[in-house]
């Protein structure tokens, strides 16, 4: 598998970039997958989310993607009458907000290592922690 695109995010007022796709536990969750236009080996989801958190939630504030049949994706295509953010209520796990620099490229997913990782858990849509771990070329 090919190093993924990451997702966006906007986190105290900074734009950042996270190994983390909480929209595919609202499709495993709906068990309804929709059928994105493949774009490139980079991108295999066929979409990249722009996210936000704000007041200590996490919010989906876009989608850039394309369905199968041509028609561009919109919050409200996947989330009728919520155009502008949807509360991420279904997502609990910990995002990773690579920080610094690149230490060790990793050719598959979200592998590539960083000088550190802001790590963010989440327990339904809130964030219960945050914590900054340090890299190094040795860490396995």
């Amino acid at each position: 598998m090919t190093a993924q695109f990451q997702e966006k995010l906007l986190y105290e007022g900074k734009e950042m970039s996270m190994c983390e796709e909480p929209l595919a536990q609202f499709f495993s969750l709906t068990n309804h997958w929709p059928k994105f236009q493949e774009v490139c080996t980079a991108l295999w989801r066929g979409y990249i989310g722009s996210w936000e958190i704000i007041n200590d939630r996490l919010y989906l504030t876009g989608i850039d993607a394309t369905l199968e049949n041509g028609e561009k994706v919109t919050l409200e295509t996947l989330f009728p009458g919520y155009p502008e953010r949807v509360f991420a209520h279904w997502y609990s796990g910990t995002l990773r907000i690579p920080q610094g620099e690149l230490l060790e490229y990793v050719h598959m997913g979200y592998g590539s290592k960083y000088e550190r990782d802001l790590l963010i858990d989440i327990e339904k849509g809130v964030i219960t922690r945050t914590r900054v771990t340090e890299n190094d070329i040795s860490d396995e």
